[in-house]
């Protein structure tokens, strides 16, 4: 008997489906118009994932944020476009500086009125900019998947982080036949980097040297998994 051929699933499945596939068992929500095919798909995936609703979205994004440094995974949160991705700077700000993996997903105005001052759009991306460790504007279905695996990607490697992904409404509800395992495109991105046996002597040539030896750890080290590798005293 023939495989079935694969059919086609709305940019906003294809989202939610990813954000299965990658271990997400809890989604911070707040609807609104931009960004509602998305939450009318979470609606479909409730037997997989929890989605919760707050009150405001910089409370879904916080929350998040809690998510994230209590279980080690990245917190998602979602919000429409304009002022509800707005709400998300001061959480993505927090989130940069105290180093936690966050993916903040925001509803957008379609493509073709990008850029014009149509109802309710904001260039989150430009704001964001400065307070986010990646950030992207999808404007093709067929990138969900690619951007996503990305994003996650860059939200938990190297130095955790925020990054922000901004799906405008047309992109969610296009149908595409989704290639859920695309090759991430990051030729820049190096977050394992090694220190060579020559750094490691010229600090630890210094410690020797030094008459109060202290260690200084910050951002991470406020995770209790950080903190047990922090014997004696820390100064922070």
């Amino acid at each position: 008997m023939a495989d079935k051929k694969p059919l086609p699933q709305s940019g906003a499945d294809i989202l939610v489906q990813c954000l299965v596939n990658h271990g997400v068992d809890i989604v911070f929500a707040y609807p609104g118009g931009a960004s509602m095919p998305i939450h009318q798909a979470l609606t479909r995936f409730s037997s997989r994932l929890r989605t919760i609703l707050p009150r405001h979205e910089q409370g879904g994004g916080f929350a998040a944020e809690g998510y994230a440094r209590s279980t080690g995974k990245v917190g998602v949160c979602v919000a429409t476009s304009g002022p509800g991705a707005t709400n998300f700077v001061t959480c993505l700000a927090d989130a940069k500086m105290d180093s936690v993996p966050l993916l903040a997903i925001t509803g957008q105005v379609g493509t073709p009125v990008i850029g014009t001052d149509a109802f309710q759009e904001t260039p989150i991306v430009e704001v964001c900019r400065a307070i986010t460790k990646h950030h992207y504007l999808v404007t093709c279905t067929e990138d969900i998947t690619r951007v996503l695996k990305e994003a996650f990607y860059i939200a938990r490697s190297g130095r955790p982080g925020p990054v922000i992904v901004d799906v405008p409404k047309d992109v969610q509800n296009n149908k595409i036949v989704p290639d859920y395992d695309p090759p991430m495109n990051l030729p820049g991105y190096k977050p394992e980097r090694h220190a060579s046996r020559q750094e490691l002597e010229s600090v630890l040539a210094a410690i020797r040297q030094s008459s109060r030896q202290f260690a200084r750890a910050r951002s991470r080290s406020s995770t209790p998994a950080a903190a047990s590798f922090l014997p004696g005293r820390l100064l922070t």
